[in-house]
């Protein structure tokens, strides 16, 4: 894979993203289009694997896009069946960097009551102990990646059926996940206790169709039936869902920043557009966050309906004064010093006839580290602005997940060791403010804000309070949030 584009390596990556189809003629295509939908999720590799009673099981890993491997007729066409499943990748556990074909999943194991596959969306914080356990009892590993210890378990439990399995093996994992499995006759979907990781259920023709966003149903065709619950498994077969309860019951706590940045604006969450809760947000922010100006730009494409919704609510007139350069992918290979050294503009350009002597306030999903921050307020101040205004639609981001997220650590981020007012300094701009947490949670639909003993949504990148705790991650050094 080519190196990772300066823009790019300054946010958050989008953990990985699930997708399984029964029911259906040549399943392995519906999961090629649903794949594509939620490759904003993973760009490093993606994997389909499908059942055919005369065929067995079939599966293709391939590094890169969806779109240059799984479009390939000769490719689908080793694929034939009716159920199938797939994953996009990008490693948030395993060779970070180094990605081998290996670590692609679906992963796949013959059991003594036949085959499964199985597609895990998350990250499982005791994967080490779990591995080490696993190997001193004779398990031999193929990939360096998490997700591989559920195969493993799952093959040591003395349950005779693949679902029951399942159950025994994610009893013993901590974390968060979306796991999607198959058997020759069925498509599994589970969620952790908390349900921090998203899943949903639809119905596509005389089948069913599971996926980590609503987006991927919508390309296929398929009808939104529900959310597959937290701490729930359901099983397809024949056309009939089961569902089934292998955990204990815990309040749910999902990804409030699956709300903010990692999500497709076209998908529904909870009942509610993604849209409109980022729009929803950028209201809140006017409304704390106030400042004189004459124009309200989005850092695109991530920043841009809350940049509407900010616009709307202080009366300042909206404008595109970034214009993203839609040719440019994910990555892009950089062959001179000089070219290298364009960074942020080989993907963003200012809009000078828009920008000049004003005063522009910038509306961005998040800052990381701050390197993009200042490429793009330079930027905009060689492009004739008098002053730059930073809003910022999450609060700052000051603790590294550990739940399917790969997020710098602690001390990279910037947030982590500057005030508010330090990081103003830094990033050398004339105000900069972040939407409170209160605020987040009421753009999300919380009306009286976070619960302070019981948060409803998981927010430890902000709060730095871990609803599961990451057990690896300390056992190697990392300290946990003194309480208040």
């Amino acid at each position: 894979m080519p190196p990772a584009h300066p823009f790019d390596d300054d946010k958050l990556r989008e953990e990985c993203g699930v997708f399984g189809v029964i029911g259906v003629t040549d399943a392995a295509n519906f999961v090629a289009l649903g794949l594509h939908a939620l490759q904003h999720r993973g760009q490093e590799a993606g994997g389909i694997v499908s059942y055919h009673p005369d065929h067995g099981f079939n599966s293709a890993r391939r590094f890169g896009y969806v779109r240059d491997n799984f479009t390939k007729a000769s490719l689908m066409e080793t694929l034939p069946g009716a159920l199938s499943i797939g994953h996009v990748r990008y490693s948030t556990a395993g060779s970070k960097g180094q990605t081998a074909i290996r670590d692609v999943q679906p992963f796949f194991g013959e059991f003594s009551m036949g085959g499964a596959a199985i597609a895990h969306n998350g990250n499982i914080t005791n994967a080490d102990a779990l591995r080490r356990e696993l190997i001193e009892r004779g398990s031999i590993f193929q990939s360096s990646s998490d997700s591989e210890c559920i195969i493993h378990l799952m093959a040591r439990s003395l349950q005779r059926k693949v679902p029951e399995r399942m159950q025994d093996a994610l009893r013993r994992v901590e974390g968060a996940f979306s796991v999607v499995a198959m058997t020759r006759t069925k498509l599994i979907g589970v969620r952790d206790a908390l349900g921090v990781r998203p899943l949903v259920i639809g119905k596509v023709g005389d089948g069913y169709a599971l996926s980590s966003e609503t987006c991927a149903l919508d390309i296929i065709g398929a009808e939104l039936v529900r959310e597959v619950e937290p701490g729930e498994m359901v099983v397809i077969e024949e056309g009939k869902i089961t569902s089934h309860r292998p955990f204990n019951n815990a309040s749910s706590r999902f990804c409030i920043f699956e709300h903010v940045y990692f999500s497709r604006p076209d998908s529904i969450i909870g009942g509610r557009s993604v849209y409109e809760t980022r729009r929803q947000i950028g209201v809140e922010l006017a409304r704390e966050t106030p400042v004189e100006a004459d124009l309200v730009c989005p850092v695109p494409d991530s920043g841009t309906p809350a940049a509407i919704g900010f616009a709307h609510e202080s009366g300042i007139p909206f404008g595109m004064g970034i214009i993203r350069n839609q040719y440019m992918g994910r990555t892009f290979i950089e062959p001179t010093e000089q070219i290298r050294n364009m960074g942020v503009r080989l993907k963003l350009n200012v809009n000078r006839a828009l920008i000049e002597g004003k005063r522009v306030v910038l509306v961005d999903d998040s800052v990381v580290r701050g390197t993009t921050s200042r490429k793009i307020k330079e930027m905009i101040l060689d492009a004739g602005a008098k002053e730059v205004h930073f809003r910022i639609a999450s609060p700052p981001t000051a603790w590294p997940c550990f739940y399917g997220v790969d997020t710098p650590q602690r001390e990279k981020l910037l947030a982590a060791t500057m005030s508010e007012e330090e990081m103003r300094d830094h990033l050398n701009v004339d105000s900069l403010k972040f939407i409170t947490l209160d605020g987040l949670y009421r753009a999300v639909g919380e009306a009286e804000g976070r619960k302070k003993d019981c948060p409803q949504y998981c927010d430890a990148c902000f709060s730095g309070e871990y609803p599961i705790t990451p057990a690896d991650m300390i056992e190697k050094g990392f300290e946990m949030k003194a309480a208040e």
